[in-house]
């Protein structure tokens, strides 16, 4: 049940259980449903070969080590990537920098010995990228780009993570953690994170359970993507009186006047 809502929410069955357009699109792609919806979506948010990038990271193992003899080298060595908007776009930053070395004609291995990183995982990601692109073309979802010097460059890629992962959202709480909008836990930033603020809202690819609830590889995004890119979902009526429900109805209450 949990599956057939997901893809109905995604757009991709109908009330009855059909495939849609959207859903037939989706089902091209050897990738979990959420990915798919966020790179078909990208297209219309003029960023489909960034989010192709990131899509293909998010598929292969971690490449970030770190090692327990050398810590603090591995972080200072992933900080140099460090985005401040969160983890998925510090994996573009990666990615394009290791595109850069690769046709600069450096050693490729010495570069990601010297930056932790894992070079497997790094070659897979090309080749996994290399294959969607060949899906988009042959399904005929162009591939293109935002200028890079526009304010709307990374507003872009973020907004494309949110329409695959809105239902994978949390919100900060005035004690300090996050409640995840789905299931109301409470949860925590995992320490790997690039992030070095707690925005209000986050969308998070991983919920991991060691010592405490952690979500893993977030993102700062913009509440009101939300009401614009998923008030189906986003439905008052389903939100228990809380903090959550009080930020959205705020959201609401501003698109209203808009």
């Amino acid at each position: 049940m949990r599956a057939l809502e997901l893809l109905n929410y995604l757009g991709a069955l109908d009330d009855e259980g059909e495939l849609t357009d959207t859903g037939t699109l989706m089902a091209e792609f050897p990738l979990d449903p959420q990915l798919s919806k966020m790179l078909i979506a990208s297209a219309d948010l003029q960023c489909s070969n960034e989010v192709l990038t990131i899509a293909a990271m998010l598929s292969v193992p971690n490449p970030f080590m770190r090692p327990k003899e050398c810590q603090r080298e591995a972080d200072n060595a992933k900080a140099r990537f460090a985005h401040v908007d969160g983890d998925h776009l510090t994996l573009l930053s990666v990615y394009t920098e290791y595109k850069r070395v690769s046709v600069s004609g450096e050693d490729l291995g010495k570069w990601c010995w010297e930056n932790f990183l894992n070079a497997r995982s790094m070659k897979s990601a090309e080749n996994v990228r290399r294959q969607l692109e060949r899906l988009c073309i042959r399904l005929g979802i162009p591939l293109v780009s935002t200028d890079f010097n526009s304010e709307s460059f990374y507003v872009n890629i973020r907004k494309s993570l949110v329409a695959g992962y809105f239902m994978q959202i949390a919100h900060l709480q005035r004690s300090g953690t996050y409640l995840t909008v789905k299931d109301n836990s409470q949860v925590y930033l995992h320490p790997s994170t690039t992030l070095s603020r707690k925005p209000e809202w986050v969308m998070f690819q991983e919920f991991v359970l060691t010592t405490r609830n952690y979500i893993r590889n977030v993102v700062d995004v913009d509440g009101r993507w939300l009401v614009d890119l998923a008030s189906h979902y986003f439905d008052l009526s389903n939100f228990p009186e809380n903090e959550t429900k009080r930020a959205l109805e705020r959201l609401y209450h501003f698109r209203g006047r808009r």
